[in-house]
């Protein structure tokens, strides 16, 4: 390797997309031998700065610049052979389960476009033990990737990664799937990378990571940098406060409602690595927020609440008296509903109209002799819509032409006339615009005001603070402080969800 320092620049760098800026004049540079940690809330930009780097978007304006030369990268490819480099989260999507580790190690020189197809299984197999012994990592190169643990995939992965003459490579939310041990291990790899001059870049909501194990830190925030600097000059809460701004002003339409009896509770749940006993109980006319960063654990919890998965240990209790839910059936008949994160995959029907979709949990009640009324059908979706506004030409609209904020809405509506005691809300504002955030709000706090009671799982912060009566937060899977509505800063969640000191005191 050249003496002379790698660095790469990214230079006044804007994107927009439907002429919304996602991006404005971002400036980012890492040199070879860093770790450079870059962060920002949840829509901050810093996935859409990636993406260009790694050629998956191309910038409206600005420049990349590497080793003193300007890059042209308008593919994933292009990336590669610039040598900047990826790994994500999602690893399988990388790596072909039905091949071996050799193989899959040097898959990317197999399938170049020049052609290199002279690999023998043996050389194979010892280009693949010198990458994976860079990183002191043991793993047989005959075994095949699919029985490999996720931690196993990402050596693989990063073993490839040293195999194509990497430069610089994006680690995007590394640990959010790894044990404790395993991130341990991970980070190791990480720093034998740096002290081999690699230029690493940390993507991470952990930020006890960070300070421990970066050397600088950008922040963005909406589609800015806000923030460059030295890591060791920074604590959590320096970097909680560069993420959010220094204002709170979020209003949300919040109906005040008398608070029952308990409904439902959960004592000691868990659930895989996902899960760690977890004790949560929510009241009649109750929102319970309950706030967690990427990875915290929330949908994996909001899945044993709902029945979609069973816990390996702990119980629930509803009306005072505890029940097992196999499936989300038994959470229904119990009167437990769900609002998925997923709302198009697993709250509705995209390919149905709006008016089966909101009748589907109630066929029982609509129907006369065995047959759907189509009378009461129709009845029943046009009072759901106008109760939620939801904007659709007609009810006989498939749900998959309309907004996301209208998707929700009927991902909620169907519910409504169900009967159901307990509502389950997972990220049910994601990719949904002000004004259906609004009317998402709205609809919760109604019903609240009816006696339901309803838990609000969320990563926004402003949301379960602005829309909660009590706020927990989850952090490793587990609920690791609770506060009451009025009691809390957004800085002092975010502090507690990204496991600052105060975790532990």
């Amino acid at each position: 390797m050249s003496s002379q320092v790698y660095t790469l620049e990214m230079k006044k760098i804007s994107k927009q997309f439907a002429g919304v800026d996602a991006l404005r004049s971002v400036d980012f540079t890492v040199h070879g031998g860093e770790i450079h940690a870059l962060l920002g809330a949840n829509g901050a930009g810093k996935s859409t700065l990636m993406k260009i780097l790694s050629g998956a978007y191309r910038s409206d304006q600005g420049s990349i610049v590497a080793g003193g030369k300007e890059l042209s990268i308008g593919s994933p490819w292009e990336a590669k052979r610039a040598g900047i480099h990826c790994v994500y989260q999602e690893v399988d999507s990388a790596l072909v389960p039905q091949l071996s580790v050799a193989e899959n190690i040097v898959l990317d020189d197999l399938s170049a476009p020049e052609g290199r197809w002279w690999a023998a299984p043996g050389s194979m197999r010892k280009r693949a033990r010198e990458a994976l012994g860079r990183l002191e990592a043991d793993i047989d190169v005959r075994q095949y990737v699919s029985e490999l643990t996720l931690a196993e995939k990402q050596l693989v992965l990063i073993a490839r990664i040293l195999t194509q003459q990497a430069n610089t490579i994006i680690f995007d939310e590394p640990t959010a799937p790894l044990s404790e041990e395993e991130t341990r291990r991970l980070f190791r790899t990480i720093h034998t990378l740096k002290a081999e001059g690699v230029a690493c870049i940390l993507i991470t909501h952990r930020l006890p990571e960070v300070i421990e194990h970066s050397d600088r830190v950008t922040v963005m925030r909406d589609g800015e940098q806000v923030f460059t600097g030295p890591s060791s000059d920074l604590s959590v809460g320096d970097i909680v406060t560069h993420m959010l701004g220094k204002t709170f002003e979020e209003e949300f339409p919040k109906t005040d409602a008398p608070i029952g009896e308990t409904v439902l509770e959960a004592k000691g749940l868990h659930r895989g690595l996902r899960v760690h006993g977890v004790d949560l109980q929510v009241r009649r006319g109750e929102i319970l927020s309950i706030v967690g960063l990427v990875g915290a654990g929330k949908t994996e919890l909001s899945r044993l609440l709902t029945g979609a998965d069973k816990p390996d240990k702990g119980e629930l209790v509803f009306k005072g008296r505890s029940i097992r839910l196999r499936e989300p059936a038994d959470a229904i008949v119990q009167g437990i509903v769900s609002i998925p994160e997923e709302r198009r995959k697993q709250g509705v029907f995209i390919e149905e109209t709006v008016e089966r979709n909101l009748s589907l949990p109630l066929l029982g009640k609509l129907s006369v002799l065995g047959f759907i009324s189509r009378r009461k059908e129709r009845t029943n979706g046009n009072e759901v819509v106008a109760s939620l506004g939801i904007k659709t030409p007609s009810l006989r609209q498939n749900v998959k032409y309309l907004s996301g904020g209208n998707q929700q809405k009927v991902a909620i509506g169907k519910w409504l006339h169900s009967g159901a005691d307990v509502f389950v809300f997972d990220e049910p504002t994601k990719g949904v615009d002000i004004g259906a955030k609004s009317d998402i709000f709205r609809i919760i706090g109604e019903l609240a005001a009816q006696g339901k009671a309803v838990i609000y799982l969320t990563c926004e912060f402003a949301e379960g603070i602005g829309i909660g009566d009590r706020i927990a937060v989850m952090y490793d899977g587990k609920i690791i402080k609770e506060f009451t509505r009025g009691e809390v800063e957004q800085e002092q969640l975010l502090l507690y969800a990204s496991g600052g000191e105060e975790v532990h005191s």
